[in-house]
């Protein structure tokens, strides 16, 4: 193993929420008076933590979202993902595969320490990842494209920067894990391979991650 330790960005990565929230997020917001296409939520927020949209509204628009925003739109995002949510075809495999051959492995998400949970009950995904390795960008209080959520979680898991890969999806993932001077494999199968411009490699089939991460 090339690496001391993988990090996991969640949503879009291990669990196949951005399809999900980007709709449900982009109608909220149109139906708030600031029209939202599921693609301008895709650019403007994929991999993005909460604040990111009432700055970028406030910025826009001089006008704040409501201040139970956060809670309407979580409620909405728990109930679908209740129904839809499914785990990224081939994680499962990935994880046992990192699990038998002794690797550390985490999951840093700009979500919330509730979304990330949620979401790993309903696909399973929970039995994986106990509470030391799960870290939410709110614990430090700053989302991607900072690189403030990867440094953190590096240090609690005890491995330096230089020894990590992250597996992100977003363009604010991948320019957070490069801040962080870590290597960053971009996931390409719901992001165009021009967005995710930095990444040290792509790939678009989860099933490929375990070989990638060995040459």
């Amino acid at each position: 193993m090339r690496y001391d330790l993988v990090i996991f960005d969640n949503d879009g990565v291990l669990v196949d929420s951005e399809p999900i929230s980007n709709r449900l997020l982009a109608g909220y917001l149109t139906e708030l008076g600031h029209p939202t296409s599921y693609e301008d939520s895709l650019r403007d927020y994929m991999g993005a933590a909460m604040h990111r949209v009432h700055d970028l509204v406030l910025e826009r628009t001089g006008r704040k979202l409501p201040e139970n925003f956060d809670d309407v739109f979580h409620r909405r995002v728990f109930a679908a993902f209740a129904e839809h949510l499914e785990a990224v075809p081939g994680v499962v495999g990935l994880l046992e595969k990192l699990a038998v051959d002794g690797v550390p492995y985490c999951v840093a998400s700009s979500g919330s320490h509730e979304r990330i949970r949620v979401g790993h009950r309903k696909t399973g995904l929970d039995r994986w990842f106990e509470d030391e390795r799960i870290f939410s960008a709110q614990d430090v209080g700053l989302g991607k494209p900072a690189p403030d959520l990867f440094l953190y979680a590096a240090e609690r898991m005890g491995v330096a920067p230089e020894r990590c890969v992250v597996v992100e999806d977003s363009p604010l993932g991948v320019r957070a894990a490069v801040a962080a001077g870590m290597d960053v494999y971009g996931f390409t199968a719901m992001t165009p391979a021009g967005k995710l411009a930095g990444a040290t490699r792509l790939f678009r089939d989860m099933g490929e991650l375990a070989g990638l991460l060995t040459s």
